[in-house]
Parts: structure tokens; C-alpha cells; sequence
């Protein structure tokens, strides 16, 4: 089966973004572990990052207090702390998403982050992610 025209013009699209989507998440957990700014992180990476990953990565560390107030909220029974490492910096890509780029369809910014969870984490991290974003997304994005 042929791809359309629009279709066609969209994968590459949708390639990019999700392979920024995994180096912003390669450079969030390297952050995370080496428990330093994302920015300094960023500003280490022997290449120029993508500018999409360069502004998840950015935009996380920029907002991370709000981000990680709102994983606080919504995570029942999980402290921040406790969580595996990909699901919290998904979680903050995501909420920066939902947060902070509006042009990021909500539906996009849940189902990249479930399908990184899923590929990279646990057994159960694609549902906690869709279910914290979820919630999240009912509050801070327009039906």
C-alpha cells in the first residue's frame, strides 16, 4: 500500500522527532545521573543536537521545578525519587510538552512517551506514563 503525498511528507517529520525525543532522553538521564543541570549536559555534547532535542533537553532543565511540581501532584503512592530514572525524565519531556509547546499535539507528546517508556523501561512504564500524562493533559491542554 502507497503512502500519500501528505503522509510522505510527514515521516520525516515524525522520524526526527522521535529520535530527538530519545537523545533528549539519553542527555535528561546522563543529567540525572551525574545529578548536573541539563544545560551543562547539553552544552558538553561533542555535536550540535537537534534543535527539537536541544530544546527538550533545554526547556526541562529551564522548567524543572514546575515539571517535577506536577509529577509530585499526580504520582500517587511514587515520590519523584523513587521512580525509575526513564519514566521521571519522560514524564518531564512530556509535561514540558504539554506545558510549553503548544505546536506538540497533545496526543503526540502521550503516545512518544509511552512508546519510549515501553521500549526503554519496565514492564509497566507505558501505562504509569500514559496515566500520569493523561491526567496532566485533562488539566493543563484544551479538550
Amino acid at each position: 500500500m502507497m503512502a500519500s503525498a501528505a503522509e510522505d511528507d510527514l515521516e520525516p517529520l515524525l522520524g526526527t522527532r522521535r529520535q530527538a525525543r530519545e537523545l533528549a532522553l539519553s542527555l535528561l538521564y546522563e543529567a540525572d545521573a551525574k545529578t548536573c543541570p541539563p544545560a551543562a549536559v547539553l552544552a558538553d555534547f561533542p555535536i550540535e543536537p537537534d534543535r527539537f532535542a536541544a530544546d527538550l533537553v533545554g526547556g526541562v532543565g529551564k522548567h524543572q521545578e514546575e515539571v517535577d511540581g506536577y509529577i509530585r501532584r499526580f504520582a500517587k503512592d511514587w515520590t519523584l525519587e523513587r521512580m525509575p530514572v526513564v519514566d521521571r525524565n519522560l514524564l518531564r519531556i512530556g509535561i514540558y510538552e504539554l506545558l510549553h509547546r503548544p505546536d506538540v499535539p497533545t496526543a503526540a507528546a502521550i503516545s512518544e512517551a509511552v512508546e519510549l517508556a515501553r521500549r526503554y523501561s519496565t514492564e509497566e512504564s507505558g501505562r504509569f506514563v500514559n496515566g500520569m500524562l493523561g491526567r496532566i493533559a485533562e488539566e493543563v491542554r484544551e479538550p
